[in-house]
């Protein structure tokens, strides 16, 4: 019997084989992004701290990796912004490996000062890695052998129907001092035949490095990947359900989404109503999809961008699910979200037709915020599991949908995501009235042990998953926070260092994911096997 879902079986390099079972077992996990990892170089990547962290997971009995979005990303670094849906972020590859191909030097690697421990400065690690990135793509064009190459010829192709525009519009935008897509020349902006085919051989070279960094890139993710698969463990991706306006999918592929005809802008912009936190909504600027012109062509972008994420990850958390059903729409020139509307998708037919080409696929729903009938309708049509956040339980009475006894087995619990505060610092920050739900809720329980007592009511609930956001898991107060909404700097910095994962977090975790029934090495399922 196995233990597991098996949602990506005997994953192939380049070669996933979409087999799924929609049986969600009982299992829990950690909530980490990979640039938050230990590491020399100024920010975590897929190198000895990733396959680490891994054998803390098996350690410690739990299933699930879930991380963000893995692109490549632009101006404020969020992953929820990035260049491309379906690339991979050059900041993450190790350096080491590439050091043992044989691309780069000790030398090319050595430090001058080191890096911060406990935050990515971003812009000097992408100056440093880049620099030695370009380094290793000069070198590997003259010196690779005939079985690496074979290997990357393979990837090119396989890879092509995203490849081919990523690295042609980053290597675009390096001759445009990074400018957006829509500021180009015209004729390049309209990826007019004759522009295109020019740049194409005055960039040959840009357009190689970054060919070459994917290949990267995804070698080394899906070796990491298949490490934690061949040990029990699942990743959970996320999908942001929108695109950066200045991206590769936006440029290759305008007719997909709302843009202004003449100045290339989105014409409608995606966002959310005003609600109880926010008197003007948020207003994200991305461009909204034309779902017609989408439905129309079957679905293929869309197609296209899940295979791709599929060889990435085994589950998909979908942000911002709500917007299958109906998305919030602001004209272009609006500064608010106050002034929109809603307009319907075609969220049935579109998972009817993903259904159909990819077999039941493993999504989790991001299902919070302005949630109506209608969306938990399309969730629940297609037993799509949701989300319920603990720290919006203890506001309110008993009827609160997030307190642990009024959530049912189709969900993902967790304390918090990389939008909220920790634990601890939404503790600090608790009002009286919530310290006292929670007190009555729990019993007594010391305030410096406040994120045990949630991680125990996590794991504790019916929950088909349990999340845990490892600042929670060790502790940590408002300055581990991942990500503030609304707030532009200082956002996706965070890191921890190696010591911070102590012996007592390890035995207390584990005997709270073996005590209720989340471990993976279960033994009702061992006799049963």
């Amino acid at each position: 019997m196995s233990r597991l879902i098996s949602v990506i079986k005997s994953v192939h390099l380049y070669h996933p084989s979409i087999t799924t079972d929609m049986a969600f077992p009982r299992t829990s996990g950690i909530l980490l992004h990979p640039t938050s990892l230990p590491g020399r170089y100024g920010i975590g990547d897929l190198g000895a701290q990733a396959y680490r962290f891994v054998d803390f997971l098996i350690e410690t009995q739990q299933t699930l990796w879930q991380i963000l979005p893995l692109g490549p990303t632009g101006h404020g670094n969020s992953p929820y912004m990035c260049y491309s849906a379906m690339a991979g972020n050059p900041l993450l590859i190790n350096l080491e490996n590439l050091q043992s191909q044989g691309l780069l030097t000790a030398e090319e690697l050595a430090l001058t000062a080191p890096f911060s421990a406990v935050a990515v400065d971003y812009e000097a690690v992408s100056v440093f890695k880049l620099d030695a990135l370009r380094k290793a793509a000069t070198r590997f064009k003259k010196t690779a052998d005939s079985t690496i190459e074979a290997e990357y010829k393979q990837f090119t192709q396989e890879s092509s129907d995203w490849l081919e525009d990523y690295a042609l519009f980053m290597a675009i935008k390096s001759i445009n001092d990074n400018k957006p897509w829509s500021q180009w020349d015209t004729a390049l902006a309209r990826r007019e035949p004759d522009a295109i085919n020019r740049v194409r051989l005055e960039l040959s070279d840009e357009i190689l490095f970054h060919e070459f960094m994917q290949f990267q890139f995804w070698r080394q993710w899906l070796e990491l990947k298949n490490y934690a698969n061949d040990n029990g463990i699942q990743i959970v991706g996320d999908m942001p359900i929108y695109v950066a306006h200045d991206s590769a999918d936006v440029w290759a592929r305008p007719e997909n989404f709302s843009l202004d005809e003449e100045t290339l802008q989105p014409a409608l912009m995606a966002g959310v109503p005003p609600d109880f936190f926010s008197e003007t909504g948020q207003l994200w600027g991305n461009p909204t999809y034309n779902w017609e012109v989408i439905e129309a062509n079957g679905f293929d972008w869309w197609l296209q961008r899940l295979r791709a994420l599929l060889k990435q990850v085994d589950l998909i958390r979908i942000d911002h699910f709500r917007g299958f059903e109906a998305f919030w729409a602001v004209e272009e020139g609006q500064e608010t979200a106050i002034n929109g509307e809603w307009i319907e998708a075609p969220g049935v037919a579109f998972f009817e037709k993903v259904k159909a080409e990819l077999g039941e696929l493993p999504f989790l729903a991001e299902d919070l915020g302005l949630i109506d009938e209608k969306v938990e309708e399309l969730r629940d049509r297609f037993d799509f599991p949701g989300m319920k956040i603990l720290l919006f339980a203890f506001g309110g009475g008993p009827d609160n949908p997030y307190l642990p006894f009024n959530v049912s087995s189709n969900f993902a619990i967790y304390t918090g995501t990389h939008d909220n505060n920790t634990t601890v610092g939404w503790f600090d920050q608790a009002t009286e009235p919530e310290k006292d739900t929670l007190a009555t809720y729990v019993g007594p329980f010391s305030p410096e042990n406040v994120h045990w007592a949630m991680i125990r009511l996590a794991l504790g609930s019916v929950a088909n998953q349990a999340v845990v956001p490892l600042q929670d898991l060790m502790g940590l107060g408002s300055e581990a926070r991942m990500n503030t909404p609304g707030v532009g700097e200082g956002n996706w910095e965070w890191r921890y260092s190696e010591a911070m994962i102590t012996s007592q977090m390890k035995s207390g975790l584990t005997q709270l994911t073996e005590v209720y029934g989340r471990a993976r090495d279960r033994p009702d399922e061992e006799t049963a096997s």
